[in-house]
């Protein structure tokens, strides 16, 4: 072998050999990182169970539900109202069904929280936006009507107030805007550009939700929700006590009663929506006129709940399951 490979094998060898030293560092490194990583966890212990300023006496002597709500309650009931989104006696009401459900047991450990501060936080949320928790506050269901005479006050207040008979209820749906769930890919996204869910209402002539659907993915549309519903299933199947046809006022051909809805919906016996603006008579555009002033009330109804209850106007930063826990909560106070 001549001098010049016997370099170039002497010299790869050095490379080599410096290679795994580096290699042998770096991992003796790691070690040494990782244990001491170990060795401090294992020695900090918590100090605290909170901070001392969120202490129950300090929480008495300056929080807001202590303190501001007590004063409010006391002094200004309507601005009482404008922080809780209600009355004190409808939140007394409110605290006096669920407060069984909200109270922890009295422990060695800490002192737990009164059920009347979990109940404000929520509803503070839920007015505001701010970070709160509405799980196991509200299990209440829509009042749903089980007979039809129950039906027939609803349809009695459409041909009083909205002068359009036969009406057993406004549909529309309203997209509750939230982040976008991991893995769904475009079933959340609307036609309107943003993340949601979908909620689905049946409101009566006072504003108030007989029937919701909430949940429904973004990307459905109000009709798909319609027909997918389990009301629709009742009434086609004739399960729903709704009341026998009748005829109209100043007529005597027996019509079904019906629900009212927009143009997403399919003309049905019990759905009516409006005559399409193309080439329509004078006679069939005062129908849309009635029917549209009778089917606003479900607009209505949404605008009314979304400016009360401010945290179905943000972008919620929940999964889907939270969304339709915190928009039932705000529905079963509103109505």
């Amino acid at each position: 072998m001549d001098c010049q490979a016997r370099v170039s094998l002497q010299f790869t060898a050095a490379l080599l050999q410096a290679e795994m030293h580096m290699n042998n560092v770096q991992m003796d490194l790691q070690q040494y990182l990782s244990h001491r990583r170990r060795r401090r966890h294992r020695g900090q212990r918590r100090r605290y169970w909170s901070r001392s300023w969120l202490s129950p006496e300090r929480r008495r002597q300056f929080g807001l539900y202590d303190q501001l709500m007590v004063e409010l309650r006391r002094e200004d009931p309507a601005a009482f109202c404008n922080f809780m989104r209600m009355h004190p006696e409808m939140f007394d009401e409110i605290l006096t069904r669920v407060g069984p459900r909200i109270t922890k047991k009295q422990t060695w450990m800490r002192e737990p929280l009164e059920p009347g501060l979990k109940l404000a936080l929520t509803l503070r949320h839920l007015a505001s936006g701010m970070p709160g928790n509405c799980r196991r506050v509200f299990d209440e269901v829509m009042p749903l009507p089980t007979d039809a005479g129950d039906w027939l006050e609803i349809v009695d207040g459409f041909k009083k107030k909205w002068n359009f008979p036969h009406t057993l209820g406004a549909l529309d749906g309203k997209h509750i805007s939230c982040k976008k769930p991991p893995g769904s890919g475009s079933t959340y996204f609307n036609y309107k550009k943003f993340f949601s869910v979908l909620l689905f209402g049946l409101v009566d002539a006072d504003y108030k939700f007989v029937w919701v659907d909430i949940g429904g993915r973004g990307a459905a549309g109000d009709a798909q929700v319609w027909n997918e519903s389990d009301l629709k299933e009742a009434v086609d199947s004739g399960e729903m006590p709704i009341p026998q046809s009748k005829p109209l006022p100043k007529d005597n051909v027996d019509v079904p009663y019906f629900f009212i809805g927009d143009d997403a919906f399919a003309l049905r016996p019990t759905m009516q929506k409006p005559f399409s603006l193309r080439g329509i008579s004078r006679e069939e555009r005062i129908y849309n006129y009635r029917l549209s002033r009778a089917r606003r009330v479900v607009e209505n109804a949404f605008g009314i709940l979304a400016n009360r209850f401010r945290v179905l106007l943000t972008t919620m930063q929940h999964p889907p399951s939270t969304v339709r826990l915190i928009t039932t909560a705000c529905i079963c106070l509103h109505n």
